[in-house]
């Protein structure tokens, strides 16, 4: 697989990563941790090296998943994780707040080093903004790890242009992870413009949609209870049914191309900016061959064009996140 750069100092990984979370957590049933930790191996095999994870998805229990799997090719996968949640006291599912204070975000390094088998972590994500912390500071404290060779890139998630000018000034930010994928497309408004002028990578999650894009998923599709789709306002099947327009054209151009929607999907992210490295996730084999196809899948400029002019006359129904998760994106 063809690499990318996130970043200016040097941060290379494949083309596509693979997001790990699903493996343990928000979309349950949950498969066999062996299952999974084979299938991350056959991405490494596949070509992927990129991979993501975080201390609050289980919580602990990703990365451990990760770490054991990811093992037998240390130095050459690059794994990215996450600080910036405060765990629930009795260790269950979820979290209690989010604290991005100096003493939590080294505490969290140590212990993720611990569970990823690593002696550095690659690419160390603020998970969340914390507005109770300045951001100056949050850099600060990932800057002091990185000096102690313990993490060796610095990223934010779902951050506000504002926040990542102020972080990047004091430390470089290699890479922005927030949700981006043709149904939803608000990162083209001001992020990815700043992203562009501050030489800072692109790794959209969700980019198929959390499944929506694959085709596989509709209006009378049920989730397991625990599934987290369940709370997602663009899940109702009333907003799947309406959205169901965007999969429709997805389709007619994957029947064109002899590719699927979810290759389309991909790889209209991937001919966006050379410096956005999607982050799909799965549990199943299958999948993961797929999703790595649609990095040999090339879509012109005609076929761009004709792809944002269908999907400009698609209004796309129901917020991303429920409202007290939908608060925590964007400052």
């Amino acid at each position: 697989m063809k690499t990318r750069t996130l970043g200016k100092n040097g941060l290379e990984v494949s083309a596509l990563g693979l997001g790990c979370m699903g493996m343990s957590f928000s979309y349950a049933p949950f498969p066999e941790k062996a299952d999974m930790v084979k299938l991350i191996r056959d991405a490494f095999d596949l070509g992927v090296t990129f991979f993501d994870t975080a201390e609050v998805y289980g919580p602990f229990v990703n990365e451990e998943l990760v770490g054991e799997a990811l093992e037998p090719f240390k130095g050459r996968a690059k794994i990215a994780t996450k600080f910036g949640f405060r765990m629930k006291p009795d260790g269950s599912a979820g979290y209690a707040g989010l604290d991005s204070s100096p003493t939590r975000i080294r505490a969290v390094a140590e212990a993720s080093l611990k569970r990823l088998r690593v002696e550095a972590i690659d690419l160390f994500y603020q998970h969340r903004v914390d507005p109770a912390v300045p951001i100056e500071d949050v850099a600060g404290a990932v800057g002091d790890l990185v000096r102690e060779g313990k993490v060796k890139h610095f990223g934010l998630s779902e951050a506000g242009a504002g926040t990542i000018r102020r972080a990047h000034s004091v430390h470089p930010v290699a890479a922005l992870q927030s949700e981006y994928s043709l149904w939803h497309r608000k990162p083209e408004a001001e992020i990815i413009p700043a992203l562009e002028e501050l030489g800072i990578g692109f790794v959209p999650f969700s980019p198929l949609g959390k499944g929506f894009l694959t085709g596989k998923i509709d209006d009378k599709t049920t989730f397991d209870k625990s599934d987290f789709r369940n709370v997602v306002p663009r899940f109702t099947p009333e907003a799947r049914k309406a959205n169901q327009a965007l999969v429709d054209l997805l389709t007619k151009v994957a029947g064109a191309k002899k590719a699927t929607p979810a290759q389309v999907a991909l790889a209209w992210l991937l001919a966006q900016k050379p410096w956005i490295v999607p982050i799909p996730g799965t549990t199943k084999l299958s999948r993961l061959e797929e999703n790595i196809g649609a990095t040999t899948l090339t879509l012109d400029a005609k076929d761009l064009k004709e792809i944002d002019e269908a999907a400009a006359m698609i209004q796309i129904q129901g917020d991303r996140y429920p409202a007290h998760l939908q608060k925590l994106v964007g400052r």
